[in-house]
């Protein structure tokens, strides 16, 4: 490792220089010879280190979602060429330059700090040594050696000896147990990293060998680091937990607002874009309309997330524009106006209903029936008062008596019905 860092000697000097300056800042609240001033210092030149790198993490995340969804293209590439492989790299560039698609970017961010990482260690290592380094004089250097975090020197490390650890004024036991505590914490925010990456992240609809790489890698870079950890310096640990941590709030951001389409963070994303529109009745934010945009531009190419979006906008009577907005639908209008217009049908009844309005109705067929018979008593009254006539009383009259029979002077019967 010390053979390592010393290749990267030429950054030593702006490395020292940075963490001089924030130590000055530091050191006027905590103490020039306090560990958290020390400590403070290598937290801000990790800060300031990857502020200058998320322009190459953007490019990064452009890389990656482009090798996803490459990777069925090369596979069909490998197996076409599989007895050629010069023909195949030919073919895999062209591709690559086709897409725009840089393999090297996923592995940008790491490669441009790793120059800051080694020389980073290399001024560690002299100062454990009493060494003075780049812009770091006596005076500095004496006062980094007192410097301890939870009575941990900076420059100490897991592996070192019981006299080297005395000679920084620490125990062995303290060293060992604040080593083992950050390398653990640095392993697990590594892998954590990795799993949000693979389980939220990813198309899920694209089942490629990439992603059984980044399965493995997810597996085996904490180990790796666990390993690796312990030969590591308290300050390198302190550099290199406090950057797991950046990465890790860096991803959940970009998963957060700019997901992979076809994920399951994408799924989670739009359907919180659908809930701020049907509480607000827009698309809120540039970032949201952008995205809404993006989705309608792919017209029939949208995965079934971003079809089970729009279908999503139209339940609600919405339809997404190209500028990323919604509008009211001129669909769902036609249907609610067609809505309004229809024909209420009325509701069919009971039989129990039924059965009540038809007795109910027989009741009043009855009372009129009477009504009727009491008015015709009425009318047939004064002609029961006119005097009769001697004698027998007249065939037709007795005919009107009964009832059914036709009023006024009946036909005589056919002489052969006599």
């Amino acid at each position: 490792m010390d053979t390592i860092a010393s290749l990267f000697s030429f950054i030593t000097t702006p490395v020292s220089w940075v963490i001089v300056q924030f130590h000055k800042v530091y050191g006027a609240l905590f103490g020039d010879d306090s560990g958290w001033a020390w400590g403070l210092s290598i937290v801000s030149l990790v800060v300031l280190i990857r502020i200058c790198l998320i322009p190459l993490f953007v490019k990064q995340i452009k890389s990656t979602r482009n090798m996803q969804v490459l990777q069925p293209k090369m596979k069909a590439i490998q197996e076409r060429y599989k007895n050629d492989k010069q023909r195949q790299s030919e073919e895999m560039m062209k591709l690559y330059k086709e897409t725009g698609t840089n393999p090297l970017s996923s592995c940008l961010p790491i490669l441009a700090q790793s120059p800051f990482f080694f020389a980073l260690y290399h001024v560690l290592s002299s100062i454990a040594s009493g060494k003075k380094i780049g812009a770091i004089n006596q005076d500095l250097l004496d006062s980094a050696r007192q410097a301890h975090i939870f009575g941990a020197p900076l420059a100490a490390k897991f592996t070192d000896s019981v006299e080297k650890v005395t000679s920084l004024d620490a125990s062995l036991t303290d060293v060992r147990i604040v080593t083992a505590i950050m390398i653990v914490l640095m392993s697990a925010s590594q892998f954590f990293t990795q799993r949000q990456l693979m389980t939220k992240n990813v198309d899920l609809t694209v089942k490629t060998p990439y992603m059984q790489q980044q399965k493995m890698l997810m597996y085996i870079f904490p180990v790796i680091f666990a390993v690796m950890g312990i030969n590591f310096p308290v300050g390198v640990l302190v550099y290199w937990l406090t950057t797991n941590v950046w990465t890790m709030g860096q991803q959940m951001y970009v998963i957060n607002q700019n997901p992979t389409p076809g994920s399951k963070a994408q799924d989670a994303y739009l359907q919180r874009v659908l809930k701020s529109v049907t509480a607000h009745g827009q698309v809120r934010g540039r970032t949201r309309r952008n995205t809404v945009k993006a989705i309608v531009a792919k017209g029939p190419d949208r995965n079934d997330i971003e079809r089970k979006f729009i279908t999503g906008l139209g339940k609600l009577g919405l339809a997404a524009q190209d500028d990323g907005t919604v509008q009211k639908s001129e669909t769902a209008a036609d249907a609610e106006g067609s809505q309004a217009h229809k024909r209420q049908q009325p509701k069919r009844q009971t039989k129990a209903k039924r059965q009540t309005a038809g007795a109910a109705g027989a009741k009043d067929a009855e009372s009129s029936d009477a009504g009727s018979k009491t008015s015709l008593e009425k009318q047939d009254a004064p002609q029961d008062d006119q005097p009769k006539s001697a004698g027998k009383p007249a065939s037709g009259s007795s005919r009107q008596a009964k009832s059914g029979q036709r009023k006024g002077p009946q036909r005589p019967k056919h002489p052969s019905k006599k």
